[in-house]
């Protein structure tokens, strides 16, 4: 007998609760119980270098025959796939690619032994993030996931049994890596990627996207393991390219390759064993925190730079842990863009507030630092367990090191332009036309999390939008937690935290919002779907409250 987390949410089995099951199973939630501290390790020793922690970009490949899905992978609650397709489409000009999710020995710090994780790679290999993908908005693509995983893995964290979900993108459901349309080991499952403009808006041209696991009742081991990359565009306005477009912070110049410049950096907290090897609390129902701070997969890790401009697109993968940031020089941040868009106009900040799944791009200047400086970027936001946030603390914990190179300013022909992409259909526009108005409350009933009272069912909808109709949504989380809620499929607006104007960093384009705790009992966001119908989901990206996940079904 083996119960799936599903299971043992719906018994009301929480931590402690180990008596209630058959003597068979207790061995198994004896994990509940919490993790001794990681061995110590000494910070900054590992530098950020291209093939250990700063991860390849994904190559195209020759075309292929595109297949249909595989429709005979049972997933941990028992369930198969929900949306099972023919074919891709071919599109003129589409690219290919192949990615494999295989096992990898993985350093996370020179004081400690290797860790067998998953993670994504090609035939050059597996990284840790997955390769980096460049889509350029136009250019449709083809990407083949294969489910390389171990059956019998001796590590016990995570089940080979996958789904891939790009975060921020706007796909067809079969593509969207709907929780059911899992593949297992031996098979593989085709994505396609349009990259056209939503309804043909340039105010939708995307830039920073992610893409990760999304298997029912899996999630959150599978992720924490290694399953994640970056998925980056590229677009008339935001080319790459420091000598086109806005001439953001790239790594190109006239087409040459001069960075990097521009550097995808994912946090997250992991938790090591005696033995020095990745562990994981599997029935942690409030959501894993680890007591180390990585960066690309390093333990507090260094990063050469140049005296110059650099662009970094922060990224939150944790599965619990949310980070406030500062720098160690008491300088501002220059923030660009907030989730899968550039702002209208670049903000000043002192600190950034980062909730799992929020992406921040950001722009740091090193011009006026001498040769050998050392700037830090600090973590003070403590956090003790997954339910939420305890405080800003001092000094805080240097998560990353940046060494200044150079004895005088480098070449440096970025800019920092003062409009970057307007808002042209905002709640201006799109406050007149609502007719519909939903609630929807994240609570918590017996150690399981629900939806408006509710478990996730995948045989229920929770909401139909119509195409093109915009809505007003209102989350609420009574219970004092803090939870990360992603909407699968669109941006959307913040238009209010508890009655009040949200702060400058919420008051563009959205895809995760963090409600509940401290931060508001009550948010009100503006949302509109364009460009595709049926079932997606929306739910909360602390991915150990898998439950807490609803549908919508989008229609014509």
């Amino acid at each position: 007998m083996k119960l799936t987390r599903r299971d043992l949410f719906r018994l009301g089995i929480v931590l402690g609760g180990a008596a209630m099951l058959p003597d068979g199973l207790r061995p198994r939630i004896a994990q509940a119980e919490s993790l001794p501290a990681s061995p110590p390790t000494t910070p900054f020793l590992y530098e950020l270098l291209p093939g250990r922690g700063i991860p390849p970009v994904a190559q195209p490949v020759a075309p292929f025959s595109t297949q249909a899905d595989p429709s005979n992978c049972v997933n941990p609650d028992g369930t198969t796939a929900f949306h099972v397709s023919g074919p891709r489409t071919v599109t003129e000009g589409m690219q290919y690619y192949k990615i494999y999710e295989r096992p990898v020995l993985h350093s996370f710090h020179p004081q400690l032994p290797d860790s067998l994780l998953w993670g994504y790679g090609d035939d050059h290999g597996v990284s840790i993030p997955g390769p980096t993908f460049i889509a350029n908005s136009g250019t449709p693509q083809l990407v083949r996931f294969v489910n390389d995983l171990p059956v019998n893995d001796p590590v016990g964290i995570g089940e080979p049994i996958t789904a891939i979900h790009r975060h921020g993108g706007f796909q067809a459901p079969e593509d969207d890596g709907y929780p059911l349309d899992t593949f297992c080991y031996g098979q593989s499952r085709d994505y396609y990627y349009p990259n056209t403009l939503e309804a043909g808006l340039t105010q939708n041209y995307e830039s920073t996207l992610w893409y990760h696991d999304h298997a029912i009742d899996t999630t959150g081991p599978n992720v924490y393991r290694g399953l994640a990359g970056f998925f980056l565009y590229t677009n008339p306005l935001d080319t790459g390219d420091e000598a086109t477009g806005l001439q953001l912070p790239a790594n190109f110049y006239q087409g040459r390759p001069v960075g990097p410049f521009d550097l995808g950096l994912v946090f997250q907290d992991r938790q090591f064993g005696s033995d020095g090897r990745l562990v994981f609390n599997n029935f942690d129902h409030n959501g894993f925190i680890g007591d180390k701070f990585c960066v690309n997969g390093l333990i507090q890790p260094f990063l050469t730079v140049q005296r110059r401009k650099y662009r970094f697109r922060l990224l939150n993968g944790s599965n619990a842990r949310v980070y406030q940031f500062f720098l160690s020089t008491g300088q501002p941040f220059t923030v660009i863009g907030t989730d899968d868009n550039l702002l209208p106009a670049p903000i000043t900040v002192q600190s950034i507030r980062l909730a799992p799944a929020e992406r921040v791009d950001i722009v740091l200047d090193f011009k006026d630092f001498q040769n050998r400086a050392e700037v830090f970027l600090v973590n003070r936001m403590q956090q003790t367990d997954g339910r939420k946030p305890d405080g800003l603390v001092s000094p805080g914990t240097q998560i990353l090191k940046f060494r200044v190179q150079g004895s005088s300013p480098a070449f440096d022909p970025s800019k920092v332009p003062s409009t970057l992409l307007p808002i042209t259909e905002g709640p201006a526009q799109l406050l007149p036309q609502v007719r519909v108005q939903r609630r929807f409350e994240f609570n918590r009933s017996n150690g399981a999390w629900q939806i408006n009272g509710e478990f996730f069912d995948e045989n229920r909808i929770n909401a139909t939008p119509k195409l093109g109709e915009p809505e007003i949504w209102i989350f609420e989380s009574p219970g004092g937690w803090v939870h990360p809620i992603h909407v699968h499929l669109s941006e959307f607006f913040i238009l209010s935290r508890d009655g009040k104007t949200p702060p400058p960093l919420e008051r563009a384009r959205k895809d995760t919002v963090l409600i509940g705790g401290d931060v508001a009992r009550e948010t009100k966001i503006l949302i509109k779907f364009n460009q595709y119908t049926g079932r997606y989901v929306f739910h909360c990206h602390n991915i150990e409250h898998e439950d807490m996940m609803g549908q919508f079904e989008i229609q014509p």
